[in-house]
């Protein structure tokens, strides 16, 4: 029996969801009262909950130990939602973080963001 190529796959998606959630988790927690934030960072957030704690353990447990829940169409449904939730999620980033940079935000915060619109791309 060989080793699935899936369990690899979806090892980096979760590592990736929790580096975004880390870097955009800093971002709201550091400047939750100084700095405005748009919503993008809170929905790059979620997108890192999302990945880690629903699709992943949905995408890898459910074929294996609970068949009833794998349904043919639900699976799919998962992938295609959370692939169209990260496209709107690292684009939308990434059409905000250039009008920052116009007006000189050079900070960790901005270099947080940053990385969190490549590694959302790199999830999608």
């Amino acid at each position: 029996m060989t080793f699935p190529w899936i369990y690899p796959v979806r090892a980096v998606q979760a590592l990736f969801g929790v580096i975004v959630i880390g870097l955009t988790g800093y971002v709201v927690s550091t400047f939750y009262n100084e700095w405005p934030y748009s919503n993008t960072v809170n929905f790059l957030l979620f997108l890192g909950c999302w990945t880690t704690f629903v699709a992943v353990p949905y995408l890898t447990i459910s074929p294996i130990w609970l068949p009833r829940l794998a349904h043919h169409n639900i699976i799919p449904a998962v992938e295609v939602i959370t692939m169209i939730f990260w496209f709107a999620g690292f684009i939308a980033m990434g059409a905000m973080l250039p009008s920052r940079w116009r007006h000189g935000s050079h900070g960790s915060a901005y270099s947080s963001l940053q990385a969190a619109t490549i590694f959302g791309s790199f999830e999608w």
